[in-house]
């Protein structure tokens, strides 16, 4: 039930066709579990916090360094030394009071990630590599949660929506692909459009409206101010999502 004050505070997104309180109620129903604070959880938590989601755990073990401002838009310079996790809450806390805000200051692991993503209705990733991209990828296929990809580089981004055992998955794009980690460019804009396209995807798949970035990959150009779109196919031999698992289970 919403109340007078959310009422009034969501007004505006209440009333788009087919949102109506009863999306609403979705949202205040929902938790999120957000993977990165930088660049692209900054976005992301900002308008999913703005839209009134119900929970959102962010996990991260970084501290705010000076280099992270030109597009970590949740932290200041008087946060540079704190850990990003608890910036990151300090401002969205108040943006909206009314949405739980947890910060896990950890770095995700095999050992921790069933537990930190226990009782999240989706998965947001805003992480800088692979490898824990690859983790939250198969445990979400695993447990059944529905994944939100995005990933930025210079002025160019790219998201894609993945929906357990029904569409293909980050393994099937970039099949196991690994690449050294390495420090990369990035102007902070281009987190911000690809943030907001998966805080976008996040709101219509809990709200049920639209159609979601699934099987397909958005690519963002942002020198020629471009969007290109490019078909991803389900492999039946992924290793991760595909007829059968390394463990021989059927998805």
């Amino acid at each position: 039930m919403l109340t007078k004050e959310e009422l009034q505070r969501y007004d505006r997104q209440i009333i788009i066709y087919g949102f109506g309180e009863e999306g609403q109620e979705k949202l205040k129903k929902a938790k999120v579990f957000l993977a990165g604070a930088g660049g692209l959880g900054s976005s992301v938590a900002i308008y999913l916090t703005a839209a009134g989601i119900g929970a959102l755990r962010i996990a991260d073990h970084d501290k705010v360094e000076l280099s992270n401002l030109n597009r970590q838009v949740l932290h200041w310079e008087e946060d540079i030394g704190k850990r990003k996790a608890e910036s990151a809450a300090a401002k969205l806390g108040k943006l909206n009071h009314s949405v739980k805000i947890e910060t896990i200051a950890e770095t995700i692991t095999e050992a921790n990630i069933s537990k930190l993503i226990s009782d999240a209705d989706v998965i947001v990733d805003a992480m800088d590599n692979l490898p824990t991209r690859y983790l939250l990828n198969r445990t979400a296929v695993e447990k059944g949660i529905p994944f939100f990809h995005g990933a930025v580089y210079g002025f160019e981004g790219r998201a894609m929506t993945v929906l357990p055992r029904k569409t293909a998955c980050l393994n099937c794009l970039y099949h196991g692909t690994t690449v050294p980690k390495e420090k990369f460019p990035v102007i902070g804009v281009t987190p911000a459009v690809i943030g907001c396209i998966q805080a976008t995807e996040v709101i219509k798949y809990i709200t049920g409206l639209g159609e979601l970035l699934t099987n397909r990959l958005l690519n963002f150009d942002g020198l020629r101010m471009k969007f290109n779109e490019f078909k991803i196919n389900r492999d039946p031999n992924c290793e991760v999502c595909g007829k059968k698992t390394k463990q021989g289970k059927k998805q």
